[in-house]
């Protein structure tokens, strides 16, 4: 029953979303990104480090000029399509740590309650006493510089707040009427988290983890610029750093698409969030 009520939702959201043609727009716009950093593992991208021109030429029409270049005659759109690369690894890659342990923790803190719930609710308050900042740039340190690092770093401290509603959602439904028929006809606890509870809670872990990829995406950028995170030039924070310098000498073209590319896909993201939010959440459903 349980099963067949979230397939249910799940079909009105998506009829919900194709309804909304700025939703479907941003959904392209992140498969769009999401290409750029498959081609990049892919090592089909363009050589962000090979020379296209002179240093700190403007944009013009060509390809590889659009953007100009940089200070070594680089061009400035293939270090933002490596930049791309790097954004969306990280964003997706914190994501996949971050929501198993979420909802994992969140479901046994729920479901049982007592003691392990205790330990759970004393585990994330002990992590997040820390400012998420300070605690990635201390795992951080500690693991070493690179896109590893980085993405374990954030992966551990981003799961608190799925694991919260996670909880919540579990400690709603454990008691309700499809949960106790399903003990008395024998289930066992995993079967009725993972079969009956889980798919009616999923919508938080979802739409979580739209948001989620959005925030370690910022978060990189913003340890890069304190010189924590990608060293190597091919991020975003790398190009905002150097921009601090090249504003003064009216170089103006570097941080002007760095703007463009964070706007289209935090834009996108937020669009593609709230839109989830709407269509998945239960209560907001007709």
């Amino acid at each position: 029953m349980a099963v067949l009520a979230s397939n249910s939702l799940g079909s009105r959201a998506i009829r919900q979303l194709k309804r909304k043609k700025m939703v479907l727009v941003c959904f392209g716009i992140i498969a769009l990104y999401l290409v750029i950093a498959l081609l990049g593992m892919l090592d089909l991208l363009p050589d962000y480090q090979t020379r296209v021109g002179t240093g700190y030429s403007g944009p013009n029409l060509s390809f590889s000029g659009i953007f100009g270049t940089d200070v070594f005659g680089r061009s400035v759109l293939y270090k933002l399509l490596a930049g791309t690369k790097t954004a969306m690894t990280i964003g997706l890659t914190v994501t996949a740590i971050a929501v198993p342990i979420g909802v994992t923790l969140g479901a046994l803190a729920g479901y049982y309650g007592g003691r392990i719930d205790a330990f759970i609710v004393w585990l994330y308050t002990v992590v997040v006493s820390v400012p998420y900042i300070l605690m990635v740039i201390a795992i951080s340190y500690v693991l070493g510089a690179g896109l590893i690092s980085i993405c374990i770093a954030m992966g551990m401290v981003s799961w608190i707040g799925l694991c919260r509603l996670t909880r919540g959602e579990f400690i709603k439904h454990r008691d309700r009427e499809y949960v106790l028929a399903s003990r008395l006809l024998g289930a066992s606890d995993a079967m009725i988290i993972f079969k009956h509870i889980l798919p009616n809670t999923i919508h938080v872990a979802i739409i979580t983890a739209s948001l989620m990829v959005l925030s370690s995406i910022k978060s990189e950028v913003i340890l890069t610029f304190l010189g924590v995170g990608i060293q190597d030039g091919s991020s975003w924070g790398t190009m905002i750093s150097d921009a601090s310098g090249e504003l003064v000498q009216g170089i103006w073209w570097p941080l002007a698409g760095v703007v463009v590319m964070m706007f289209f896909i935090i834009y996108a993201l937020n669009v593609v969030g709230d839109a989830l939010r709407d269509a998945l959440d239960p209560k907001l459903t007709d």
